[in-house]
């Protein structure tokens, strides 16, 4: 909440991330090993975390975005994630774990898509690390970035709001980089972004149907592991407009 940081566009999941990142390398912490508390809070309280996440946006939402919005959200995610795939495998000879984070976390919503998918692909805290940190670095570059392209490109504020929300990595870095351009530049941006989180879902559950398909074509069979958060991140997208929350109750979820 410090006017410094959400400036910049460093929110709270992603400034959490980093300091954890931080602490878990320090001598002191490296001598100790990780305890159950650690393994819960990776279990469970991740996972009600995604659920919790679909709070943020309704089907109204997307309604606003349009059909030629919703189609840009998945022309992005799509390609955006296999550009990453392929180039992450046979050009950089990165491991499948870590390409499928940073792929993940480049077209869908960052830090929190990385999170999510980590426990799909069994991925280590070392890949989760390097996914977050790639996505932190390039979407806070292109956060400063895009306001000075904004003059260049001859595109009106709410197209150009369209790209920005189609286009960054975090929440808080799609409203850092689209605020200055006006409010019709913010709205456009913020829309698109939440459609792209919408998309969290059903990535999740066609990675982890490839997850499994690649363990029996390599000799390990590997059942289908549907992420029952994923099913409740959509359930609750479905639900909470309805049930008519009180908006204190759904901000102090928003903050868990």
């Amino acid at each position: 909440g410090l006017p410094g940081f959400a400036a910049h566009g460093l929110g709270a999941l992603t400034l959490a991330i980093v300091l954890g990142i931080a602490v878990g390398h320090a001598p002191a912490a490296r001598r100790v090993a990780p305890g159950p508390g650690i393994e819960f809070a990776k279990q469970r309280l991740l996972r009600l975390g995604i659920v919790l996440y679909g709070l943020r946006l309704g089907l109204a939402d997307l309604g606003a975005l349009g059909a030629s919005g919703l189609v840009i959200d998945l022309l992005m995610v799509g390609t955006t994630f296999a550009l990453a795939y392929a180039l992450g495998r046979r050009v950089f000879g990165l491991d499948h774990r870590t390409t499928v984070l940073i792929g993940a976390g480049s077209s869908i919503c960052g830090a929190a898509a990385v999170m999510a998918c980590a426990p799909v692909v069994r991925g280590r805290a070392d890949e989760v690390a390097v996914a977050v940190s790639t996505v932190v670095v390039f979407g806070t570059l292109a956060m400063f970035a895009y306001p000075l392209a904004y003059p260049l490109l001859g595109l009106e504020a709410s197209r150009f709001g369209l790209y920005v929300g189609s286009t960054l990595h975090e929440v808080a870095q799609v409203v850092a980089a689209a605020r200055p351009l006006g409010e019709s530049a913010a709205d456009a941006a913020v829309v698109a972004k939440l459609a792209r989180v919408m998309l969290l879902a059903p990535f999740l559950l066609l990675l982890s149907a490839w997850d499994a398909r690649r363990g029996d074509e390599a000799g390990g069979a590997r059942r289908i592991t549907v992420p029952w958060f994923a099913l409740g991140f959509v359930a609750v997208v479905l639900l909470h407009p309805w049930l008519a929350l009180p908006p204190a109750l759904v901000d102090t979820l928003l903050a868990i």
